[in-house]
């Protein structure tokens, strides 16, 4: 879809996304982003849900593209709303707990810089680390 197009539409309805929350003995995977919004941020890996695609097709989808990995989604944790309404709209995200099964952890073209966390690193994304510490993962 042209972006002209994605923009015009997130600009009406909201957007909704899937956030990975993988977690391993390591920590759990963010990613340092490189393009806007929040560029210079880490978060969680996650993307948009596509018109017809399966929740779960968005979830392997992400992973392949933004860590190599293919999970197993183990329950959903809960919603991250993105306020005030980003540069993309208004953005709803649903956080999925999931764990590596195999494949090999690398960067994206949206975030090169990919690493495991036991704690929540400075210049966090701010509806991530609200989130975090409410469910009390890290």
């Amino acid at each position: 879809m042209p972006y002209k197009i994605f923009k015009e539409i997130y600009s009406k309805v909201p957007r909704l996304c899937v956030d990975l929350i993988i977690k391993t003995k390591q920590g759990i995977i963010m990613s340092k982003r490189n393009i806007s919004p929040e560029k210079g941020k880490w978060h969680f890996p996650g993307g948009t849900v596509l018109f017809g695609e399966k929740l779960r097709q968005t979830i392997k989808r992400v992973a392949d593209e933004e860590t190599g990995l293919k999970l197993k989604v183990l329950k959903i944790i809960g919603a991250v709303e993105y306020q005030p309404p980003s540069v993309h709209g208004h953005v709803i995200s649903l956080a999925f707990w999931c764990e590596p099964i195999s494949g090999q952890l690398r960067g994206s073209q949206q975030g090169k810089e990919i690493k495991y966390f036991k704690s929540i690193p400075t210049d966090t994304i701010k509806e991530q680390v609200v989130f975090l510490e409410k469910h009390k993962i890290l």
